[in-house]
């Protein structure tokens, strides 16, 4: 990225380093499924969340438990394959490791997480997202900035040191996916109720340099 820096002197040029993928599918539920799952599990999140009220989950899902389970599973499964080619450079194969709702009502919220013992994880958007409560990536504490900062009314923010990067607002039957170890968010819930569905998932093995670790799924 060519950065101007003064009449008659080179353009600086910015390389972008170690980037981490996010990836947005739009429309990978057809409408008639996202409708079937709305009234699916609209009843059955009652798992309470420890830090929002206003939050609730349901039971880990498993795809031989409803035919729209192993539906949703099969659309998601075949955008695994090339989001994880991104992150370890060679197509594997990938499965569901576990598939659960969350139920966010107005003024609930999603602490920040992010996801153990799984390599991709995703969210399925359901119903529509209010602008101000999309999926917000934040960088992990205690990581490599340095321990001073700028920040004053007028610094911009830019990609290179923000601390927060708000995902695109979703429609239903949209997919997010990301590497599991990134912690994300959701802001309060400003709208209407907000059903998403998450899930993690794992590749058939990792091979470095013949040290091979398979997993089971």
């Amino acid at each position: 990225m060519p950065v101007p820096v003064g009449a008659g002197a080179p353009a600086m040029v910015v390389h972008g380093l170690f980037p981490v993928p996010v990836a947005r599918v739009p429309g990978v539920l057809p409408p008639g499924l996202v409708a079937a799952l709305v009234a699916h599990f609209s009843a059955q999140a009652v798992q309470p969340n420890s830090s929002s009220p206003n939050l609730s989950h349901t039971a880990m899902l498993r795809p031989q438990d409803s035919p729209l389970y192993v539906e949703v599973a099969g659309l998601l499964t075949r955008h695994l394959a090339p989001f994880g080619a991104l992150m370890f450079g060679e197509t594997l194969g990938w499965s569901l490791k576990e598939m659960w709702v969350n139920v966010l009502d107005a003024g609930g919220r999603q602490a920040m997480h992010n996801h153990a013992n799984s390599f991709i994880s995703g969210v399925l958007y359901l119903t529509p997202t209010h602008p101000d409560s999309c999926t917000v990536f934040m960088k992990s504490p205690g990581g490599t900035d340095f321990i001073f900062r700028n920040e004053h009314a007028a610094t911009h923010t830019g990609a290179y040191h923000s601390d927060k990067w708000v995902s695109p607002l979703p429609q239903p039957g949209d997919l997010l996916l990301f590497p599991s170890y990134l912690m994300h968010a959701v802001p309060p819930n400003a709208g209407e109720r907000r059903i998403t569905l998450a899930f993690n998932a794992i590749p058939t093995h990792l091979d470095s340099w013949g040290y091979r670790v398979s997993f089971a799924g």
